[in-house]
């Protein structure tokens, strides 16, 4: 017996799109699937499966900065590292691969 099925309608930003149906690809996921699954997880929480937020203090990219900006965050790393506040650039990544892959970046 075939599953009866129903259609979803939305409209999204092109690019926006664009980028989720990569990410879905690379994960062999068909759009459809996805939104299926996520349909199932708004019904077992009885509500959206994450929690809407704007992160805070996201670091800026050098050319979101200000020049007085830039300095004063060269400034606080130099004195960092006079003071051996610093890690190595393994121990920098290793930290950064591990906040991606818990999902707290």
């Amino acid at each position: 017996m075939a599953t009866r099925t129903a259609n979803v309608t939305a409209r999204v930003e092109p690019e926006i799109k664009e980028q989720a149906e990569a990410v879905m690809e690379r994960l062999g996921l068909p759009v459809s699937t996805a939104i299926n699954m996520f349909y199932r997880q708004i019904i077992l929480w009885n509500g959206l499966p994450f929690r809407p937020s704007v992160p805070v203090n996201l670091p800026k990219a050098r050319d979101e900065m200000s020049k007085e900006e830039f300095d004063a965050a060269m400034a606080t790393g130099l004195e960092q590292a006079k003071q051996g506040k610093s890690v190595s650039v393994d121990e920098a990544f290793d930290a950064l691969i591990g906040e991606i892959a818990n999902g707290t970046v």
